[in-house]
């Protein structure tokens, strides 16, 4: 909209279409009709505004209606250039109005960008504490977790072994005892199954101690009592305990295949793995369990390799696989698709982070119905 900065023209005053009907006005209170235009023609009078020629009047029925239809014209354009005088200033106004809003939405919106970003620094530091109280408190739960099982193992090899030694020894004695009472007895039937039974008693009885030995020892070698915190491992060792201990928790119901290689002692916190090592195949044990396949066909099997830089050790079942929707959880601390109380949850967790903590990997291949396998990897040196 134009400000009138300059002298307005006739056209800037007054539309083609305003003109028109102003005409058409103003020949019907004429007794001839009226032209405004801006050539200037015989008995023309001036339209003026502000003192400025800005067109010419002519027609009309005497030299008194063309004066008085050219004030008329001229009254009106005064009108027309107030209205459009407010008109440009309210329109300018609201331009600056507008602008300043522009402004202030621009630096509110520079501002909120700013507080977004302090409060996503801010949210990042949070997660940063978080997940570091988190690590504090596994690594807590896991530490005290092995202190009790150390300690328990090593109240089990104090309180069992020496016991055990002096049954196995008994039991011994007992055995050449049978031998000559089979010289003092009378060569009868009845004797000689009597005997018989109780040989057969004592060697039970001496396999019977032989086994508790064996799980102690196991015991032992799962909590590395007798090792320092950060040793050279074998990593066979420790998988043939954790294997022991576990089918003793089954009651030896398990089918465990080993297929255990060659390999070096890796460096490395003995409990800790050996923990990993019975989280993983307790898994399996589990899933064996919640399998549909009758018992003679379920297996674990364990292999170890090394290719000099690393140790692979591969613990395979065919029980009942993992599902898709959840296999990107189990590693989630405390996800268990147990029964309330049958698990914590932390198996893999526990197993995952104390492969890390070895610079080691972890890998998990499921398909529902057909098994996992899982790879755990180590470095060698």
């Amino acid at each position: 909209m134009r400000n009138f900065e300059d002298d307005p023209s006739l056209q800037d005053l007054l539309t083609d279409d305003q003109l028109q009907r102003l005409t058409a006005g103003l020949s019907a209170l004429c007794r001839e009709p009226v032209r405004i235009g801006t050539d200037r023609s015989d008995h023309a009078v001036p339209v003026e505004f502000n003192l400025e020629t800005v067109g010419w009047l002519s027609g009309g029925g005497s030299d008194d209606e063309r004066r008085a239809a050219a004030s008329l014209v001229s009254f009106l354009m005064m009108f027309v250039a107030k209205y459009r005088l407010a008109a440009n200033l309210h329109h300018d106004t609201t331009e600056a109005s507008y602008a300043e809003l522009q402004r202030q939405n621009e630096a509110l919106r520079a501002s909120e960008a700013r507080y977004r970003e302090l409060s996503d620094q801010l949210q990042e530091k949070v997660d940063e504490q978080v997940a570091l109280i988190k690590g504090v408190q596994q690594d807590l739960y896991e530490s005290a977790k092995l202190r009790s099982v150390g300690q328990l193992a090593a109240g089990v090899a104090h309180e069992i072994n020496n016991p055990i030694g002096f049954i196995n020894s008994n039991l011994g004695v007992a055995s050449d005892y049978v031998d000559e009472l089979q010289d003092l007895l009378p060569d009868t039937e009845s004797n000689r199954e009597l005997l018989a039974d109780f040989r057969d008693l004592i060697t039970e009885s001496i396999d019977g101690t032989r086994r508790i030995a064996r799980i102690v020892a196991d015991l032992k070698t799962f909590s590395s009592i007798d090792q320092a915190d950060y040793t050279l491992c074998d990593v066979n060792d420790l998988l043939r305990s954790a294997a022991h201990l576990l089918q003793t928790n089954y009651g030896h119901q398990l089918e465990i295949m080993e297929q255990l290689a060659e390999i070096p002692a890796i460096p490395g916190h003995p409990a800790k793995l050996s923990q990993t090592f019975y989280n993983v195949l307790d898994n399996a044990a589990q899933a064996l369990r919640d399998g549909d396949r009758e018992q003679a066909d379920q297996r674990i099997q364990i292999k170890t390799a090394s290719n000099g830089e690393e140790v692979l050790i591969v613990i395979q079942d065919n029980g009942c696989g993992i599902p898709d929707d959840i296999r990107s959880q189990v590693f989630d601390a405390f996800f268990t698709t147990r029964p309330v109380g049958s698990g914590t949850g932390l198996g893999l967790t526990v197993a995952r982070d104390t492969l890390h903590a070895h610079r080691g990997s972890i890998a998990i291949d499921s398909h529902e119905g057909s098994g996992t396998r899982i790879t755990l990897t180590l470095p060698a040196h």
